[in-house]
């Protein structure tokens, strides 16, 4: 959440409940709705790494809310952020490690953990048909979000059957 938060600061100086509904807008649904606790203590770190500044702003009927605004640091990490690539591709798969070690162990088969995630992913993939259908059509930001969730799911579903097929040529070999 650092980041994207010192991102939406670099729009200009905003108070933490304005970040937080700018997220929820942004993102709509489709992506967890982050905690106002969450942001506030968020903002707080950044600012004792001197990447954001507070200000305290009077409120005559409320208590003082604290407006925040990058610094000339916070501003070169945004940057950073944005020229740096993100993560390479998943080598490091927690199913795979389970396909991989689950022959020989008694427990299970590695079918039928195929089929196990296939029918998480289908879940997974229902779950985002709905949301889909239920988010605000002009929120293209949130409909990017989940379309290339579910794409991501598709590829998952497309390499389980790529696995599928790899260990039934492999049980004709034998």
């Amino acid at each position: 959440m650092r980041l994207p938060l010192l991102a939406l600061l670099a729009r200009g100086p905003a108070h933490g409940y304005e970040l937080k509904q700018a997220l929820e807008k942004l993102l709509g649904a489709a992506y967890p709705q982050p905690n106002i606790g969450q942001v506030y203590v968020t903002l707080g770190r950044l600012e004792k790494a001197g990447l954001i500044e507070g200000e305290d702003i009077a409120q005559s009927s409320r208590p003082n809310k604290r407006t925040y605004q990058l610094t000339d640091a916070g501003r070169e990490a945004v940057a950073a952020w944005f020229d740096e690539p993100t993560d390479e591709p998943r080598v490091r798969d927690e199913f795979f490690m389970k396909l991989a070690v689950a022959p020989g162990t008694g427990m299970t088969d590695q079918v039928a953990l195929i089929n196990k995630q296939r029918r998480h992913y289908l879940n997974a993939m229902r779950d985002l048909s709905r949301l889909a259908a239920a988010e605000d059509r002009d929120n293209r930001v949130a409909q990017l979000l989940i379309e290339g969730a579910m794409l991501h799911l598709q590829a998952d579903l497309d390499w389980l059957e790529r696995c599928q097929e790899e260990l039934e040529q492999l049980e004709e070999l034998e």
